[in-house]
């Protein structure tokens, strides 16, 4: 019995080190596929079928009023020239103010598909400031907004107006806008 719980401690410690070196990989082939003299190597992990993330850095980002659903920002992220990255198709990172009540929660309760950002392809996602249905709020006038796991990249956008924020949701990265309306449940 002793000789087969020391068999798996092994498997379960070479497992953990074999996911360490494929980690570590993965993030040498993201961070050479953004190095200007990497251009060989990124086509060749390209070919592999790893791609680069997007960072917030990587993209463009604007942003516009739409009134569908109560009223929602549109987020429409387009790849900087020169660049081929790829978007999850989770939430972003956003929020109109650094208290956590007024970070955005899912709208959505799946992932959706991953979005290749190149040239004048776009990937959306709404933003709700507010999914509850009363009367109160706090103000903010800005939007601060990054690519999930890159929030020490955000960018903010000055608001048209002010908005009452109470619980905002926000939809996944998405290849069409009619997928990014946050509908709230």
């Amino acid at each position: 019995m002793l000789s087969h719980l020391s068999f798996r401690s092994s498997r379960l410690a070479l497992a953990v080190v074999g996911a360490a070196v494929l980690a570590a990989s993965g993030a040498a082939t993201a961070s050479a596929a953004a190095a200007p003299d990497a251009g060989a190597r990124a086509g060749a992990g390209q070919q592999d079928g790893w791609g680069q993330a997007c960072g917030t850095d990587d993209l463009d980002f604007t942003v516009s009023t739409e009134t569908q659903a109560g009223g929602y920002y549109l987020v429409t992220a387009k790849a900087k020239p020169g660049i081929t990255c790829y978007l999850e198709g989770t939430i972003p990172s956003a929020s109109f103010g650094s208290a956590a009540d007024t970070h955005a929660s899912p709208a959505e309760q799946a992932v959706s598909d991953t979005v290749e950002l190149s040239g004048s392809t776009a990937a959306y996602a709404g933003i709700s400031p507010k999914s509850a249905n009363s009367n109160g709020g706090r103000e903010f006038g800005r939007l601060i907004l990054a690519v999930a796991g890159d929030e020490t990249h955000p960018v903010g956008f000055q608001l048209p107006e002010t908005v009452e924020v109470d619980r905002p949701i926000t939809t996944n990265w998405h290849a069409d806008p009619a997928d990014a309306v946050p509908f709230a449940a």
